[in-house]
Parts: C-alpha cells; structure tokens; sequence
C-alpha cells in the first residue's frame, strides 16, 4: 500500500532561535560565532502547566534554559512523597549535571507555569565551556551558589525547627523574587502551602499553622497564595 509522503518540517527561524539565546544570562558575552552554533542544534519548546519535562531514569541529553513560565525540580519516593529541590523562573538553566557525566536523570523536572524551554544538547554546550573560560567560571558559580544553598536548607532540616525552617524559606524567596511595597516585601512567587511544605520537608497543615502565626505576630501577610514579608528583621530572628 502507498504511503502518503510525510509533509516537510518547518524551516527553522534562525534569528528567533538567536534571539533567545541572547536572552540567556549564562551565554552574555559569547561571540556570535559560538552563539550561532549553538543555534543550529538547540530546539525551542513549549511546555503546559504541570507538564512533565523529564522524570528519573530518562537520558540526560539536554540541558534546558527557561525562557519563560517556571519550573519545579523535586524527588519524588516510592510512597509518593515529595522533597521539592529548587524552583526556577526566567534566564536560569536545570538539568545541567548531564554535561559532566551524561547519566540518567535522578530528579523530575514539572512545569508549573506555562514555559517556552530551549533543550541544548549537553556536548555542544561542553565544549563551549571547555573552550571559554569566561562561560565556564560563570557556570561553576550557579553550580556553586546552588550547592551552598542545598547546604543551608540540610542544615535546616537536621538542626532548626519548623519555624526556622519556614522563616528561612520566606527570606530566600524574598530575596529571590521579591519587591518592595509600602506593605513590605512581596513575593512574586504564587506558592501553595503545600509547595513550601516540600521544599522544607514539613506537611502542608504545619505549614499552614506556621503561617497563621507568623501573620497573627505581625511577620508576613497572606493575600491568596502571595505573600507579603512584612518584618524582615522579625522572621531573620527566627532563622
């Protein structure tokens, strides 16, 4: 039986794809040059909310750079509970242990906002490390800063309280994606009690009294699934 010929793919938009990867924090300053390889092999992707990006066990091919939407890496046990390991918004990259070894994935990857995603295969983005020793300091220094703060947050869990803990949690998300307000800092993160209650390994009821109290002593403001820090120095006392 005749098979219908397959229609051809979509040319490729080059000056889209460069203009994306302009946008990157990481590649400021790559010459145009590295910058137009890199286009020839990277794919540009959208993502629905809750869509999954990869799960444990799938090849660690690509890393991923955020251009828009954001993103929550997690683990996830056999009995289903979650360790949420970072959330990640626009300009920021994940999956990027795959350039050193290539292994499998051991974390999920879920979009929790609506995402445009450029999926950069891991040897091409090697060797411009490899070859730029500008790209590769900046690179350490996110795998640094995200190390220190995976450090903070074990130290959290085996030495401070839920309070501790949730305080600590709340600075981190104000300086992250806070703004100051007349009320105070407000964080454009929308995160639900139970989010917060993975990334502290605590349970989403906990979370929630936590939170009744820290409002009930004049600490932070709760409008829907915003908050507003209201007394930074207060919950800094806490930590």
């Amino acid at each position: 039986m005749h098979q219908a010929a397959k229609e051809p793919a979509p040319p490729r938009d080059e000056r889209r794809v460069l203009w994306y990867l302009r946008k990157i924090p990481l590649f400021e300053g790559v010459g145009g040059e590295h910058l137009r390889a890199l286009a020839a092999v990277v794919e540009i992707k959208e993502f629905r909310r809750r869509q999954i990006v990869y799960l444990p066990g799938d090849p660690g091919e690509h890393v991923f750079f955020l251009q828009g939407g954001r993103v929550k890496c997690s683990k996830v046990s056999r009995d289903d509970k979650e360790l949420t390991l970072d959330y990640h918004g626009p300009g920021a990259f994940f999956g990027e242990l795959c350039v050193f070894t290539g292994a499998p994935r051991e974390e999920m990857a879920e979009v929790m906002k609506h995402a445009i995603v450029a999926l950069l295969p891991r040897e091409p983005l090697r060797d411009l490390i490899f070859s730029d020793p500008v790209l590769a300091f900046r690179f350490s220094q996110v795998l640094a800063q995200r190390r220190r703060t995976a450090e903070t947050r074990l130290e959290h869990f085996v030495f401070r309280d839920v309070h501790a803990k949730l305080a600590a949690l709340l600075l981190e998300l104000g300086r992250e994606y806070g703004h100051e307000t007349d009320d105070g800092i407000k964080v454009d993160l929308k995160i639900t009690h139970q989010e917060m209650a993975n990334l502290i390994g605590s349970t989403r009821e906990t979370i929630s009294l936590a939170l009744a109290s820290f409002r009930k002593r004049g600490l932070v403001n709760l409008l829907g699934r915003t908050v507003v820090l209201v007394d930074v120095e207060g919950l800094s006392a806490l930590c």
